[in-house]
């Protein structure tokens, strides 16, 4: 079997835990929500204010952030301010990114072997960055080729993975795109990548029955011919 040139993986479900995402990052964010909006001294954060005022004129700013949080919305303004609340959170230590036991030793041996990894997510660049560069296996970060969140385009949609081969500088049929999501591998394979579901013990995901289906990295590599760690 050839071995992939290249990884495409998902985060939440996939990489990270979602309750690590929606039971400690969203609501870390929103609860300081209040102080940071206030904090209108700092350029970043009078730019974000101003562009929420531009979208949702007729509503406090605070309110309109609170209530984008609620809903799990994807909205610049949001992700910039939330970017900014977690990078301090990090940096602070009240915060710690979580991976999966079996990530870590998959991404320094994909490294290693030359297999370039790169990640896609509804999360922002940045979001992904901090929950690698400070996870609680070290620095993973320098360990990922890039970043990709849905301005390249929707998760469900095939010419988003067309886009993203080309900015991988890699042709889609080299490419393994995991994901717990099989409207998200249905999309990838229609444009031409390999795929696998990752149907993690303990997650709601149920393995596939159109896409292979792994329980972790491991019987990832091992399905696809990646490099498998013991």
């Amino acid at each position: 079997m050839l071995t992939p040139a290249a990884v495409l993986t998902d985060i939440e479900g996939t990489t990270t835990p979602a309750a690590f995402i929606h039971g400690v990052l969203i609501p870390f964010a929103r609860d300081a929500l209040p102080d940071w909006a206030a904090r209108i001294d700092l350029p970043e954060v009078a730019g974000v204010l101003a562009e929420v005022r531009r979208m949702v004129p007729d509503q406090a700013e605070l309110t309109t952030l609170r209530r984008w949080s609620e809903q799990d919305l994807k909205l610049a303004p949001l992700q910039q301010l939330q970017g900014m609340i977690w990078e301090q959170g990090y940096a602070d230590g009240a915060l710690r990114g979580e991976v999966f036991a079996d990530v870590a030793a998959h991404l320094r041996l994909w490294s290693h072997k030359g297999v370039r990894v790169f990640t896609y997510s509804s999360g922002s660049i940045q979001a992904q960055r901090l929950i690698f560069g400070h996870s609680r296996e070290g620095d993973l970060s320098g360990l990922l080729a890039g970043f990709f969140d849905t301005r390249i385009g929707s998760k469900r949609e095939p010419d988003s993975y067309v886009r993203l081969a080309i900015g991988m500088n890699v042709p889609t049929a080299k490419v393994a795109f995991l994901s717990d999501m099989e409207a998200e591998l249905d999309a990838a394979s229609v444009a031409g990548m390999r795929t696998c579901h990752i149907a993690r013990e303990g997650t709601r995901a149920v393995p596939s029955e159109r896409h292979p289906s792994a329980a972790d990295f491991a019987e990832a590599a091992a399905l696809l011919g990646l490099p498998c760690a013991a």
